[in-house]
């Protein structure tokens, strides 16, 4: 588990200005990037910065509109060499107090980028699963290509009873 977010990462809602953008600039120390490194199971998070800004929406809705950029390392899942990767994602969300919390394992929410608001909007969290979605799903070093499969025979195309019908004409013969 990460370590405890500093108060600059946890943004109380009573507390944001409806008339003016909340700017935030989060940029975690080596020792948190490693801590969500090993929380994402990557090898490294060299790099991690996320930064916008909130502002008030449509009456008593916030959006948070910002930039998360990161410089990660994971093996590559045909050699497992390591692959670096840059990332450089823009991130949209929108906080409602009028959409309740999900509950259940499985839920499906009608849009993505569609929040419940709570009393606070942690932004370490946002970072973490943007991350996570950012990620590459299957890492591959330069020139990496899995080996072709070995080639199978081809299938028996006799019919297994093809000559049973002479097989019991001649038994009826004798």
């Amino acid at each position: 588990m990460t370590a405890p977010l500093p108060p600059s990462e946890r943004l109380r809602v009573a507390h944001l200005n409806p008339r003016a953008p909340t700017v935030f600039d989060l940029t975690p120390d080596a020792d948190r990037c490693a801590a969500i490194a090993a929380e994402l199971g990557i090898s490294a998070l060299s790099r991690l910065t996320f930064s916008g800004e909130i502002r008030a929406e449509s009456g008593d809705g916030w959006a948070l509109s910002g930039r998360l950029r990161a410089r990660v390392t994971q093996p590559c899942v045909v050699t497992l060499k390591p692959v670096k990767t840059t990332l450089d994602e823009a991130v949209a969300r929108h906080y409602s107090p009028h959409l309740a919390t999900p509950e259940g394992d499985e839920v499906e929410m009608p849009d993505d980028t569609l929040e419940p608001l709570g009393q606070f909007i942690d932004l370490a969290a946002v970072m973490i699963e943007e991350l996570a979605l950012a990620l590459p799903p299957y890492p591959r070093a330069d020139g990496a290509e899995f080996e072709a499969a070995p080639e199978v025979p081809a299938p028996d195309t006799r019919r297994p009873f093809e000559g049973l019908d002479k097989l019991l004409r001649h038994r009826d013969d004798d």
